[in-house]
C-alpha cells in the first residue's frame, strides 16, 4: 500500500495540468491512466484556447512551446447566405484566441510531468475508488500483474465522460442534465494550408460546415452529417465536395484539397452532472460536463475546473481550510452553465436540424440581425475567447 495527497485518474490533459500545477506548489499526486502514454499523446482533438488557457498553461510552466507555435486570432468568421462576416475578438472582447492542438498540449504537460519525475501509472487496469464519503480514500489498480492500493486525502476524477469516477457516485446523490442533437461532425485533418486565416463557422441549407486549422500548413475540416453516418460512405473526394459546396464562393475557391491523414466521426451532445463534488472526490471537465465542440469550450471548461479545484487545494494544505474546496462544485458549475448555454445556441443557429425552409429562414435572420448589432456581436465575443474564470 502506498500513499499520496492527491490522487488523479485520468492523464488527459486536465489531470496531467492539476498534477503540473501541484507539483509546483508543493503537493504531491499520482496520476492513473488505463490507457498507454503513447494513446493518450496520440489523440485527436481541438485547439481553440481561450486567453485564460493560455495563461494558466504559461502558470504552469508548460506555455513555452505554445507561445512559439501557436496561431494568435483575433476573430473568426461567420459565413451564411454566400458571405462571410468577421467577428472582431480583439476589439468587441479585448482579447484574442489562440490556435493550439490539444495534442500539442497533452505532450508539453506529459514532457514536464515526466522530466520533474512525476508518479504517472499508465495501463491500470480495474481502476476502482474508494472510501471518498469517508476520511480515508483510496485508489484501487491493477497493474503489471499486481493489485495496487493507493491511499489519499482526495480524489480527482478526470478520467472523462465514460470513465470511473462518476459512475462510482451514489446514484440517488447526482442529477444529470443531458440534450442530445440529430446529427454528428465528419472531421478530416490533412496536411494542407488552411482555407482562411482564422476559423469559418458556415450555415448552409445542406448543413453546417467549418474551416479550422492546427498550423500554417495543417488544417482540420469538418460537416455536419447524420450520426449513423459511416466513415467508409466518406471517401476524400466526396468530403471535399461537401465541404466546398457549403461555404461561401470567396472560401470555397481558397480550400486546398489533400488526402486525409485522420478521419472521424462525433456525436454532438450537451451534458452536465451535478454536484461536481462528492465527499473527497471531485469531479473535473468531461467526467462532469460535455459540451458540442461548436463553441470551442470542452479543453476550456476542464482547464477552468482544475484552476478552481488547485487553488482550492492550496488552500487547505496551507491553511487547513475547505472553504474553497466546499465551494468548488459551485464556481464551476456557474461557468459550466454559461459555456453550455452559449454552446447550445450557437450550435442551434449554425447547424441544419430539418428540411423545415422555415427554420433555415428564421436561422439567417438571427445571422443577419447578429451580424449588424454591436451589442449582440459583444455579447457573442466576450463568450467566445472566455467568460472570466474567477466568477463566482
Amino acid at each position: 500500500m502506498s500513499r499520496t495527497q492527491v490522487a488523479i485518474i485520468g492523464a488527459g490533459p486536465s489531470g496531467l495540468l492539476l498534477s503540473q500545477l501541484l507539483h509546483l506548489n508543493g503537493i504531491d499526486s499520482v496520476v492513473i491512466e488505463r490507457q498507454s502514454r503513447s494513446h493518450v499523446e496520440e489523440r485527436i482533438r481541438a485547439g481553440v484556447l481561450e486567453q485564460g488557457t493560455s495563461e494558466l498553461l504559461i502558470e504552469a510552466q508548460v506555455g513555452g512551446r505554445m507561445l512559439k507555435e501557436r496561431l494568435v486570432h483575433g476573430g473568426f468568421a461567420l459565413g451564411f447566405s454566400d458571405r462571410s462576416f468577421r467577428v472582431d475578438l480583439q476589439g468587441l472582447a479585448g482579447a484574442p484566441v489562440s490556435v493550439y492542438g490539444q495534442t500539442e498540449v497533452t505532450k508539453d504537460l506529459m514532457e514536464a510531468r515526466i522530466r520533474a519525475g512525476a508518479k504517472l501509472v499508465f495501463e491500470a487496469s480495474e481502476v476502482s475508488i474508494h472510501g471518498f464519503d469517508t476520511a480515508h480514500p483510496s485508489v484501487r489498480y491493477s497493474h503489471e500483474g499486481r493489485i495496487h492500493e493507493l491511499e489519499c486525502d482526495y480524489i480527482a476524477g478526470c478520467d472523462g465522460y465514460h470513465g470511473v469516477c462518476r459512475r462510482s457516485t451514489p446514484e440517488g446523490a447526482r442529477q444529470y442534465f443531458e440534450r442530445a442533437y440529430p446529427f454528428g461532425w465528419l472531421g478530416v485533418l490533412a496536411d494542407v494550408p488552411p482555407a482562411t486565416e482564422e476559423i469559418i463557422y458556415s450555415n448552409h441549407a445542406r448543413g453546417f460546415a467549418m474551416c479550422s486549422m492546427r498550423s500554417r500548413t495543417r488544417s482540420r475540416y469538418y460537416v455536419q452529417c447524420a450520426v449513423e453516418e459511416r466513415i467508409e460512405a466518406w471517401p476524400d473526394a466526396r468530403f471535399w465536395d461537401e465541404l466546398r459546396a457549403r461555404l461561401p464562393a470567396s472560401v470555397a475557391e481558397s480550400v486546398v484539397t489533400g488526402p486525409s491523414i485522420e478521419k472521424s466521426i462525433a456525436p454532438l451532445r450537451s451534458f452536465v452532472v451535478e454536484p461536481m463534488r462528492f465527499g473527497s472526490l471531485f469531479l473535473v471537465g468531461d467526467a462532469a460536463h460535455i459540451v458540442p465542440p461548436t463553441g470551442a469550450k470542452g479543453l476550456n471548461l476542464a482547464v477552468a475546473d482544475v484552476r478552481v479545484l488547485y487553488q482550492a487545494l492550496i488552500e487547505r494544505y496551507r491553511t487547513g481550510r475547505e472553504d474553497a474546496l466546499d465551494r468548488y462544485s459551485e464556481r464551476c458549475l456557474r461557468r459550466v452553465w454559461k459555456a453550455v448555454r452559449f454552446s447550445w445556441w450557437f450550435t442551434s443557429i449554425m447547424h441544419k436540424f430539418s428540411d423545415d425552409p422555415f427554420a433555415h429562414r428564421l436561422q439567417l435572420a438571427e445571422l443577419d440581425y447578429l451580424t449588424g448589432s454591436t451589442a449582440a456581436l459583444t455579447s457573442v465575443a466576450e463568450n467566445y475567447v472566455g467568460l472570466p474564470f474567477d466568477a463566482t
